[in-house]
């Protein structure tokens, strides 16, 4: 098969842009012919994937980069015509045989007050929300938690949805199967956006904790050190801010703590999860559907921190290593694989 993905930033820097270079390499390893049209590539171009670049454009506002960025791949592909190739988008763009849709569907303002509408902003976001998944003859969801959005927000496109494609995850060092002792542990916390994804919630149920745990530690990484020292005020050590990394290492946790008040996918739980640690998070991430009862704990979002405390506490104790979560690269390319075929048997012949 010929397959051009469209993504505005091609590499491994951010979680759909990681699940966008997963695949494409990965169907690309399974033979077929693989194109990649994108705004900038951020990382060394894999071998075998030709990577057509439209140069920068200005991130803000976001609508109007957005609405660029499709005119951009539009003249392109008009002039760079694709017969017979599948197009596949993971962006707002208007040329695409299929779209992968990685985050919540903007089409929740409606929930808001109505006043919330009232700008060019919101009424252009949601043009171009509807545009792509009016297009394309398939929408895959990354989770099954925005497939349920997709399908309420957007009833009369609900035949389109496939089963939800979750990500992939890259093995690496696994845990060492230890008793944490009842004085001390390392819950780790991993999240650029760490407003969205629960951090003063993680420090307040870290505090909690260690009114018991003396040398208790929470580990953040991703937002720089600065930003969010701020949330420490008073504390007396038992904190490392670690900054961005490229690759964390989940093995030197001995939890992984993600109240997320909102969160499309999660992919630290599910890499958490690999390197066999224990996980507690809110019922607002998509990766819940994968957290098992013996891989650790779903706690509703408004719950008290004590309540969090004490699902926590339940993880550190444990005797037993829950077990590896495992699911390769290769198996969501496959997945695709299924899809493709069916929409060139059908539309592309």
């Amino acid at each position: 098969m010929k397959i051009l993905h469209v993504v505005r930033r091609y590499g491994p820097v951010g979680g759909m842009e990681r699940y966008v270079w997963e695949l494409t390499r990965e169907l690309h390893n399974l033979g077929h012919e693989v194109e990649v049209l994108c705004e900038v590539c951020l990382a060394e171009k894999p071998e075998g994937i030709a990577v057509y670049e439209l140069g920068k454009i200005a991130w803000r506002p976001r609508w109007l980069s957005l609405l660029r960025f499709g005119w951009r791949a539009a003249r392109w592909l008009k002039a760079h015509p694709h017969p017979g190739w599948l197009i596949h988008s993971h962006e707002r763009v208007n040329m695409h045989h299929v779209t992968t849709f990685h985050g919540p569907p903007f089409a929740g303002v409606f929930e808001k007050p109505f006043w919330r509408l009232l700008s060019i902003r919101v009424l252009m976001q949601l043009y171009l929300e509807r545009r792509e998944l009016t297009r394309p003859f398939c929408i895959v969801p990354n989770s099954q938690t925005i497939s349920q959005q997709l399908a309420h927000y957007y009833p009369q496109l609900a035949g389109k949805l496939a089963v939800p494609i979750v990500p992939g995850v890259q093995p690496g060092a696994v845990r060492t199967p230890h008793t944490v002792s009842a004085s001390d542990g390392i819950i780790g916390f991993v999240g650029k956006e760490w407003r969205r994804k629960g951090l003063p919630l993680a420090v307040e149920i870290v505090a909690h904790l260690r009114r018991n745990r003396h040398e208790l530690e929470l580990w953040v990484i991703g937002p720089q050190p600065e930003e969010i020292r701020h949330l420490f005020a008073g504390w007396q050590g038992g904190y490392r801010l670690l900054g961005w990394r490229e690759q964390s290492d989940y093995a030197g946790f001995d939890l992984l703590l993600h109240p997320a008040g909102s969160e499309p996918y999660g992919m630290v739980i599910s890499e958490a999860m690999a390197a066999c640690v224990p996980v507690v998070v809110s019922d607002r991430c998509g990766a819940a559907a994968q957290v098992t009862p013996d891989a650790g704990a779903i706690v509703p979002l408004d719950a008290s921190a004590e309540r969090w405390a004490d699902e926590v506490e339940k993880q550190l104790r444990r005797s037993d290593a829950p077990p590896q979560f495992v699911r390769g690269w290769d198996d969501v390319a496959r997945e695709y694989e299924t899809i493709y075929r069916k929409i060139i048997e059908a539309d592309l012949k």
